[in-house]
């Protein structure tokens, strides 16, 4: 057996990218997979492919800022399975801009999703968490913060936010809980559809295709820090293309 069989795994974002890569390599191990995000059409799709492929995956609508919604994923697995093993904050949004454009309402909208919606699943799941003596989180940042560029400021500062989160939740979380920080690089999927500039928006896709990764190779990361004995914390990985500098 792996160390990612018969675990019980919720994914906010499940619905494209990154999150759906996870979705799949993991339930493709033999975890049951719990599946959240606000794309319902493609979330069900999703979770019927992974069934017709032999794997678990249960899923309902999930928008993260909103902290019943979180709180209803987490429910879902508990009620589906009895129990959960780890949460992916995954969902995330990034219409970066200028400071000069006052694009307050991404900015707001940032926060909203980036910050507030990983604190709802750090707040859903917690509990459940203690209730077991077991659990990890995995909260999904990026590159952008660990190296701040022109345009991404709000974004990465939302990332670092999570990023100090993180950590202040692994120092209180004792030890029977982990706790993992991934911060992939460019990857190719559709996160630059979030973005409301559309001279920033070109460029950034532009970028993508010139040099991004999969989102395989997140879900590789992922599958790596869950698949550790449970008295191996995996802290941070940084996941980002060769060509990337």
């Amino acid at each position: 057996m792996s160390g990612i069989e018969d675990k019980v795994v919720a994914i906010t974002g499940a619905s494209g990218g990154i999150g759906e890569a996870t979705a799949l390599l993991l339930a493709e191990r033999g975890a049951k997979v719990v599946l959240g995000a606000r794309r319902s059409d493609r979330l069900e799709a999703l979770a019927a492919r992974i069934a017709d492929a032999g794997g678990q995956a249960a899923c309902v609508q999930t928008d993260v800022t909103r902290r019943d919604d979180v709180a209803g994923l987490v429910q879902l697995a508990t009620e589906r399975h009895g129990r959960l093993d780890v949460f992916v904050n995954n969902a995330g949004i990034g219409p970066i801009s200028l400071f000069d454009d006052l694009r307050v309402d991404d900015w707001e909208q940032m926060i909203d999703v980036n910050v507030k919606g990983a604190l709802y699943g750090i707040a859903a799941a917690l509990p459940v968490f203690r209730r077991q003596r077991s659990g990890q989180f995995i909260n999904i940042l990026s590159t952008a913060g660990l190296q701040v560029y022109p345009l991404m400021s709000v974004y990465a500062g939302t990332k670092n936010a999570v990023r100090t989160i993180s950590e202040g939740l692994r120092l209180e979380a004792g030890e029977n809980l982990r706790v993992t920080t991934i911060s992939p690089g460019f990857v190719h999927t559709d996160f630059a559809e979030s973005m409301t500039d559309p001279d920033v928006k070109a460029q950034i896709i532009g970028t993508r295709d010139e040099m991004a990764i999969p989102p395989a190779a997140i879900a590789r990361a992922i599958a790596f820090a869950i698949e550790q004995p449970a008295n191996v914390d995996v802290g941070e990985i940084v996941v980002r293309p060769t060509a990337q500098a």
